[in-house]
């Protein structure tokens, strides 16, 4: 039920007749001479969320429309990325840090031991600016299994001194968020990457060695946080129906989809099923941000073979 004033009742309806399908809803005195509306609760609910959802949009990008930093990164709202935490131990074939690490940077202290997890002290002397949004550990998994507790605890305690900042945290192990619900920053958008609802690729072409994504679904809808994120990228084909439902339960403010850009082969949807998720997507209460668009990397194949078929030998 809502009204123009915010008192709401929760009422069950039924009818005492099995003859008639009318009935009548008895309210208190309160509402005699009030305009009211009568919908399902579950109706109330779901726009009770889209009015939160909204409300946190409005208040990130005011932050970031007065922010007078600019730069672009990973995600095109975010001003800089900081690394407090490096390394990871999942080895996701198509992990683009690893491989830095692992070439350009092998001569960086902090890459001295390879992708290996590190505590990068000389980071909790950088300060930030109002406004701003910071990406989180861009070159490792904070909440990865392998980080000590100690290190994540240091990382929160340092962003709650700038209360006015944002601070975007994407993993591979979202269920690890629990873990520091009762530490965590308000300013705090709590990320996961589901590349896919399906685990049977991650299974079948030894993808990474990070939970599994329906893990990682079940985690991101059972935690109690109003600012998620999710980024689907690369992205992995998937079932279109379960996925949009997947993505609706888990309710983010924010969606990223792309696919893959260093030609890595992956089990990748056609371009016009990712087309189709983004435009059903974009009717939810969520901004969804195109990335890397483009066909899959077997489709312009499969049109030089289609094309081919009528050829014949000479």
């Amino acid at each position: 039920m809502l009204a123009s004033s915010p008192r709401i009742e929760r009422k069950k309806v039924s009818s005492s007749s099995k003859k008639t399908s009318s009935g009548r809803l008895y309210l208190s005195r309160y509402w005699i001479g009030r305009e009211v509306a009568v919908i399902e609760w579950r109706d109330y609910e779901r726009i009770l969320k889209a009015l939160r959802s909204l409300a946190d949009l409005k208040f990130i990008f005011e932050g970031l429309l007065n922010c007078k930093t600019k730069g672009k990164r990973m995600f095109n709202v975010v001003s800089r990325t900081w690394n407090p935490v490096t390394g990871c131990l999942h080895e996701c074939t198509y992990c683009w840090a690893r491989r830095l690490a692992l070439t350009k940077l092998k001569n960086r202290e902090r890459y001295a031991d390879g992708f290996k997890p590190k505590l990068n002290k000389e980071e909790f002397a950088i300060r930030f600016n109002e406004g701003e949004f910071i990406f989180v550990s861009d070159m490792g998994d904070l909440f990865g299994y392998f980080i000590p507790e100690e290190w994540i605890s240091k990382v929160l305690d340092y962003v709650r001194k700038f209360p006015r900042t944002f601070f975007l945290f994407l993993t591979k192990n979202p269920i690890r968020y629990l873990e520091f619900l009762d530490k965590m920053p308000p300013n705090a958008i709590l990320g996961a990457t589901i590349e896919t609802n399906r685990d049977e690729d991650y299974l079948d072409f030894s993808l990474s060695r990070a939970p599994l994504p329906s893990e990682r679904i079940k985690a991101m809808k059972e935690l109690p946080w109003p600012r998620k994120f999710i980024s689907i990228e690369p992205i992995l084909d998937f079932d279109l129906e379960i996925f949009i439902k997947d993505i609706r339960e888990i309710s983010p403010i924010m969606v990223y989809i792309g696919y893959d850009n260093y030609n890595n082969k992956l089990p990748e949807p056609p371009l016009q099923k990712t087309l189709e998720l983004i435009k059903v997507l974009r009717r939810e209460p969520m901004v969804v941000v195109e990335k890397t668009l483009r066909p899959a990397w077997y489709e312009g194949l499969n049109r030089y073979l289609e094309g081919n078929k009528g050829d014949k030998a000479i």
